[in-house]
């Protein structure tokens, strides 16, 4: 029986939750939910100086918006200091690692020496064989012994078989000269600990891997299943960065997009499952595999993200979107709605959501519903309003008094009322849009008049038409 896969995210709470890392967090999730594994958090916050509370709240935050739940307590890797301190007694203890007494100074100048003679910078402790007994009584760090013959095969997932020559490895510092652990140590204990079974992460860490294969092997625990997908770019082409705009999760979400358009379109972000662009988060489940992962960076592209996410909203149900626009205005600091509000807002969904890309898209739609008397027309909308289309509205106002409030006794009245004006229904919309929304651009004027009931588009027209 293979083990059951246990994937984790393990960002540093040094600030946001960037686009690349939702990424890898979403890829994460996918792998093990479609396989019933586990995926776990972990926040790697020993850089003490840089990682803060508000950078893991905001990490936090970022994957709840996104839906990625995790399994279990989030895990602090700088709560696990001495674990990870315990591991590298232990190879102290059977000789797989060595106490070096080098200071800076050695080994600056070791380096300059090798320079001047063309030599390798690698350094090369003198303490590596030392006999203890010709230990100092000095500071002094702790270091693994590397393979110094034949190679280390790195099989990945996504970039295949990577060789590197075991010469080109030094002997790692595991513990520094204060007896903290180093980041490398930490990674390789928590994976072990928490029972990674596959590592998916950004290939920036792909020359890390080598490196941590030391400690696998000295401890003699199993490797995991290496997966290095490639990072984002921007449009340029160049690596995804502050210059591009927007980066964090959250800046997404009160950008208002809906999550599930960005767990698409993240998903597609590097990864494909034949030519498919539309897909939801069960299919995602069931199609994500790593060998649809490529090897080159992807590109950023927000013309595609709109795309996806006006696809998600036209097909979201209609409670869920009235939610999650709630959270987006909160994420925002826009004005909450009212519960009046909110609930006209469901009951408009239906005719608001096929064409709108983002949640301000389909909120400026859904401005006739929302707004309250008096309509104040915009620019575009004042326009429509004229002498002529008052007195057509004031007309017009007595034949809805008495018209049966469905769509095609609405449409049939209408129509007859344009062709007894001798004109087509076309040139009515406008001034109706503008009279029952105060905009150029509207639902279809009979589903405003269906929305907002017979006694409020009779209060509208007549307060347009003086």
């Amino acid at each position: 029986m293979s083990k059951p896969v246990v994937t984790r995210f393990a960002p540093s709470p040094t600030g946001f939750l960037h686009i690349g890392g939702a990424r890898t967090a979403l890829f994460n999730w996918l792998y093990a939910r479609g396989r019933g594994g586990k995926f776990l958090l972990r926040i790697e916050d020993t850089d003490r100086e840089r990682s803060t509370p508000e950078a893991t709240a905001a990490i936090l935050q970022g994957l709840e918006w996104l839906g990625l739940d995790h399994d279990g307590d989030v895990i602090s890797q700088f709560a696990r200091a001495d674990r990870h301190a315990e591991v590298a007694h232990q190879l102290l203890a059977e000789g797989k690692a060595y106490k070096c007494f080098a200071s800076q100074d050695e080994i600056a100048a070791f380096r300059d020496a090798a320079r001047a003679e063309g030599k390798s910078t690698l350094y090369r402790s003198p303490w590596r064989d030392a006999d203890p007994a010709t230990h100092p009584d000095a500071p002094y760090v702790v270091r693994i012994k590397a393979p110094q013959e034949g190679t280390t095969v790195i099989h990945d997932e996504v970039q295949g078989d990577v060789t590197i020559r075991n010469d080109q490895l030094d002997d790692m510092i595991l513990l520094r000269s204060d007896g903290t652990p180093v980041y490398m140590l930490a990674v390789v204990v928590d994976d072990h600990d928490m029972g990674v079974t596959h590592v998916i992460r950004g290939d920036d860490h792909l020359n890390n891997a080598a490196r941590q294969m030391m400690i696998y092997q000295a401890m003699g625990w199993d490797i995991p299943v290496w997966a290095h997908i490639p990072l984002i770019h921007g449009p340029d082409g160049k690596k995804l960065s502050k210059r591009h705009g927007a980066l964090g999760a959250q800046e997404y979400q009160s950008m208002g997009y809906p999550a599930a358009g960005m767990r698409n379109y993240l998903a597609r972000l590097g990864w494909s499952h034949g030519d498919d662009e539309f897909f939801t988060d069960a299919q995602a489940r069931d199609w994500f595999d790593l060998d649809g992962i490529g090897k080159s960076p992807a590109r950023f592209d927000t013309k595609k993200l709109e795309n996806l996410c006006g696809q998600h909203i036209a097909v979201s149900d209609d409670a869920a979107l009235r939610q999650e626009i709630t959270a987006y205005l909160a994420a925002a600091g826009e004005a909450a709605l009212t519960d009046v509000q909110s609930n006209d807002l469901e009951r408009a969904m239906y005719c608001l959501k096929d064409r709108a890309k983002t949640f301000p898209e389909l909120l400026e739609k859904a401005h006739f519903v929302l707004v309250s008397r008096p309509i104040e027309p915009d620019a575009k909308a004042a326009k429509a309003l004229s002498s002529v289309s008052d007195s057509i509205l004031k007309e017009l106002t007595p034949q809805l008094q008495s018209a049966s409030w469905t769509r095609d006794d609405l449409e049939a009245l209408l129509n007859a009322f344009a062709e007894a004006h001798d004109t087509k229904f076309g040139k009515l919309a406008g001034p109706l849009r503008a009279a029952l929304a105060g905009r150029a651009v509207t639902p279809s004027v009979f589903d405003m008049m269906l929305i907002l009931g017979r006694e409020e588009t009779l209060a509208r027209l007549t307060e347009a038409a003086g």
